[in-house]
Formats: structure tokens, C-alpha cells, sequence
């Protein structure tokens, strides 16, 4: 008779710690931990290199804490439904045991087909929410309240020994990754691993969150104010509870003795509470609606931006934005950054699609796409939710319109992030340095930069830019009738922020503060 399994399935949650689908799983029986290279994933068009070698740096660091329990990590580059019939050729799969993910379509997908071959096979599937997102959630009234009580619940408890099972060697091949052929491995990217992931977050608590209100906003600082936790908690190194849990306990710390920590600290911790909240909300949207990561949120603006008519002045736009040769230095000087880096700032994301929206018209799903292989730390819950955002396109936030130039002046005043990243503009004073194509000629002889030569000519005018986009965008309010549609938005996806927060007591919230439920013609210029 073929021995029982239990197998703990791991996406995207690669640790042992505050990790309930391998602590039950190991209270049941004999485990057999596996992680698949699904070919599908590598092609899919908003993966990439960096992703692969980040992933396989932290299923080292996963592979060396399951040895400690005494259990050993299975991979397999195959289809996730080969493998689970190659294991059913020598166990009896008791259950199957994984966390609950908020990914892509094609996770999506994959989950159902899962879910079916599960109840085909009648084998139980356990699944566990690990953050905030809450599935099958019907409204956004109590969503605060379950995430904070999630956030405030015991951490799942450490395991000190587990049960394998063994694998017969005929089921054990080497794991072959596919030949990715979009994207590539970014040379300064941050390393994977749960060590890496740690000691990050310790240098933020310790001392760097004191710089986070305030610095998170110029590529010049945001570099080390900001967390740098986001690839970490993307892929589940670190847990989100445990983050929070981590943080709130550091808060009455610096309460109890501010004098040994940095100033400002506790504000810095604040806000930074804040945004792993906000985190956890965005990432609800795709999981309450998976198509709004390729289709509009509101169907008003379907064919707003005809993602079916390409021609050569598109297609030379886009190829600009995607290679940082659009003219603009701060826009190019954060695509090089990205290239070397695979972050930026979050301010500075929202400027790069405003622009490709706005300045450039382009359609926003594959301008995403291009971003979502850039970014090491791609979450598609947040990261789908916010090109839509900053593209203008759900109906019921404001229109963010980034210009690039002002954002130079505001967040680069000196031009140190744009020579830093664009070398070719490097003798350029700061009189020019931010629209270097004002330059006379004398002067971009006497400086080394020649316009249209040594570093380009922008590719549009911003003022003729601007007034076009809110120009069309006024029309198209003027000309539909959809309050409806709208109302029904908001019930599903806005945030709920001056009601039950069950860690705050309610406050009134100002009418500027209420961004998502502003009427969908009001506009911002930064």
C-alpha cells in the first residue's frame, strides 16, 4: 500500500518562519515540501531573469532552514499537475497544504486548475491567508478590522522537527530553467535570502526609518529612507505579520527610551505602518477583480487609449520611455537606475507611467508590463492597482499628471541623481541641467552635450502634451453618464479610511485626503 504525504506546495512565501501551511502540515504527517518552475511563469511576459536568480537565491536560504527541520525542499521545472500525478504514483497525497496568493492571471488561473484537479482526485487542499488580503471578500466596510486582527494575532509557532518523505530517486531529475528571453539579471539588485531580509529590516528599525518621512520622496534619499523590504515581503521571505509585529514592538521601545534612538524614528515607524496597511489594500483590489491587470477599471475608458492602433510614432514613443531616451533626465536618469538596480522609488514609478500616459499616450498595460519586469520587487496586486492610477483609468481617483521637469526641480534641485545615472550630462550646470535642449548651441558645444546627438531631444513638448491629455480626458467626462458605474467602484475597491480601524479611533477625514472618491475630472499637476 503506498505510504500517506502530506505536501506543503510553496508560491509565494519562501520561509519556515510564520509559515501555518508547513506547521500543519507537519502536525499531520509526513511532508514533502516542493517548489515548481512552472514554464509558463518563464514566459510569461511580466517575468524576468532578475525574478528567477532572486527566487533562487531565497530557495537556497529556504532549502538550508527545512534541512535544519530535517526536511528537504523538492524542485521541479514541470507543469504543477505532472508533478502531482508523479508524486500520486508513489504516495497517497493526504492533503495538499500552501499559502494563499494574490499573483497574476496566470497564478490565477493555475490555482483554479489546482483546485479542480484536487477535487477530482478528492485531495484535500489547505490554504492559509499570510497578509492582509482577505478572499472571497464581499465589501470593503470591515476590511480594515480583519487586517488589523490578523496583524495582531500570535505568529504561527517555530517548528522544531518534522516528519520527510522520502522520494524515490527515479522522481528526482535536475532542475533545468528555461532560457528566459525577455529581461535580464540587474548587477546591483538586492540579493535574496532570509538573512538578507533580516538584517534589512533591523537597519530600518534601528536607525534608518528616521529618514523615511520625508526621504521616500527624492531618488536622492529614498534609497536608504525607504524600507527596502518590499522584494522580501513580495516573495514571502519575511512574513507581513511578522514585519508589523516587529515594528509595533520597536514603537514602544523608542516610546519608553527616545533618547538611545535616532530622532524621528517613531514618526518614521508611523508612517511606515501606514504604508504596509496600504500595501495589503491595494493588493485586495486584484484579488477582489484579477482583470483589472488587463482590462480598464472603469469601461469608460475602453479604447480611450486604442491599445489595437500602433504606428511608427507609437512604437518609437514606447521604445524611448522603455529605454530611457525620451529626452526628459529625470525620467531617463530612473530607467538607467532601474536597469543596474531593479528599484526606484515609489514616487518616482508614478512619475515614469504619468508620463507614459499622459505625456506620451501610451496604453498602460504594456508600458506595466515593461515596469513589471524592471521592478525586482513586482507585486502584481499593487503594482496592476497603481498603473491604473497613475494612468488616470479607474474612475474615481484623481488624475496624478507628473511633470517631469518640475519633479526634477523639486526632488534633484542640484542634479546629483541625474549626473549620477546620465553621464552625458554631467558638465551640464544646473541652469540646463533639466531641460538641456533650452541650451544654445555654443553652450552645448562649450559642455559636451549636443542635443540630438550626445543625449536627445525630448520626444514631445510637455505644456502642448498636458493641455491635449486633460483636454481629452474632459471630453470623454463630458460625454458619458456614469455615475452608476462608479458607485459600484467604490464599493468594491475605496478605501473605507474614516471607518472601523480598529487600532485607531475614527477621525474626520479632509476632502484632499479623500483621493479615492474624488470626482474622476478633478486633476493634479506635480
Amino acid at each position: 500500500m503506498k505510504p500517506l504525504v502530506q505536501i506543503v506546495w510553496f508560491k509565494r512565501d519562501l520561509r519556515v518562519h510564520d509559515h501555518r501551511a508547513l506547521y500543519e502540515a507537519c502536525c499531520t504527517g509526513a511532508v514533502l515540501p516542493i517548489y515548481v518552475w512552472d514554464h509558463n511563469r518563464a514566459v510569461s511576459h511580466d517575468y524576468s531573469l532578475q525574478h528567477q536568480a532572486f527566487i533562487q537565491e531565497c530557495l537556497q536560504s529556504l532549502r538550508a532552514s527545512l534541512t535544519h527541520l530535517g526536511l528537504t525542499l523538492f524542485e521541479f521545472h514541470a507543469n504543477i499537475f505532472e508533478v502531482l500525478n508523479k508524486i500520486s504514483d508513489v504516495f497517497i497525497i493526504s492533503s495538499i497544504y500552501s499559502h494563499e496568493e494574490t499573483g497574476n492571471d496566470l497564478s490565477f488561473q493555475l490555482d483554479q486548475s489546482v483546485a479542480a484537479w484536487c477535487n477530482d482526485k478528492q485531495v484535500q487542499w489547505h490554504e492559509y491567508s499570510q497578509n492582509g488580503v482577505v478572499r472571497r471578500l464581499n465589501n470593503r466596510d470591515h476590511w480594515a478590522a480583519i487586517w488589523e486582527s490578523r496583524m495582531r494575532a500570535p505568529q504561527t509557532p517555530n517548528i522544531t522537527s518534522a516528519r520527510c518523505a522520502v522520494l524515490p530517486n527515479v522522481l528526482i531529475a535536475p532542475v533545468m530553467l528555461p532560457e528566459l528571453v525577455i529581461g535580464d539579471d540587474k548587477p546591483l539588485r538586492q540579493k535574496g535570502g532570509r538573512d538578507e531580509a533580516l538584517k534589512i529590516l533591523q537597519t530600518f528599525l534601528n536607525g534608518r526609518a528616521s529618514r523615511y518621512r520625508g526621504g521616500i520622496s527624492s531618488p536622492l534619499t529614498s534609497e536608504h529612507a525607504c524600507s527596502r523590504l518590499s522584494p522580501y515581503l513580495t516573495w514571502g521571505v519575511i512574513s507581513t505579520r511578522e514585519v508589523v509585529q516587529a515594528l509595533r514592538a520597536q514603537k514602544i521601545l523608542v516610546k519608553q527610551k527616545p533618547d538611545m534612538y535616532p530622532k524621528n524614528l517613531l514618526t518614521g515607524l508611523v508612517a511606515f505602518e501606514s504604508r504596509l496597511h496600504w500595501r495589503c489594500h491595494f493588493m485586495q483590489k486584484l484579488e477582489s477583480e484579477p482583470a483589472i491587470e488587463y482590462r480598464n477599471l472603469h469601461s469608460k475608458f475602453n479604447g480611450f487609449r486604442d491599445e489595437t492602433y500602433r504606428d511608427s510614432v507609437y512604437e518609437n514613443r514606447l521604445s524611448h520611455w522603455k529605454n530611457g531616451t525620451t529626452g526628459w533626465p529625470l525620467v531617463d536618469a530612473c530607467m538607467a537606475m532601474l536597469r543596474q538596480t531593479g528599484w526606484i522609488n515609489f514616487r518616482m514609478r508614478a512619475m515614469l507611467m504619468s508620463t507614459a500616459s499622459y505625456l506620451l499616450w501610451l496604453h498602460w498595460r504594456e508600458t506595466g508590463l515593461h515596469l513589471a519586469r524592471e521592478f525586482l520587487d513586482y507585486e502584481p496586486g499593487i503594482h496592476w492597482s497603481q498603473v491604473q492610477m497613475q494612468s488616470g483609468t479607474t474612475g474615481i481617483n484623481m488624475l496624478r499628471i507628473y511633470n517631469p521637469v518640475k519633479q526634477a526641480m523639486n526632488q534633484d534641485p542640484d542634479g546629483v541623481f541625474v549626473r549620477h545615472w546620465l553621464p552625458a550630462l554631467r558638465n551640464v550646470p544646473n541652469t540646463w541641467i533639466f531641460q538641456p535642449w533650452l541650451m544654445p548651441e555654443s553652450l552645448q558645444r562649450e559642455y559636451g552635450c549636443h542635443i540630438g546627438v550626445d543625449y536627445p531631444a525630448p520626444l514631445v513638448d510637455i505644456g502642448e502634451a498636458l493641455k491635449l491629455a486633460k483636454l481629452k480626458f474632459s471630453q470623454l467626462n463630458a460625454s458619458r453618464d456614469d455615475a452608476g458605474e462608479t458607485l459600484n467602484i467604490i464599493k468594491r475597491h475605496a478605501s473605507r479610511k474614516n471607518r472601523d480601524r480598529a487600532h485607531s479611533s475614527p477621525k474626520k477625514v479632509s476632502s484632499k485626503k479623500r483621493s479615492n472618491q474624488a470626482p474622476a475630472g478633478q486633476q493634479t499637476l506635480f
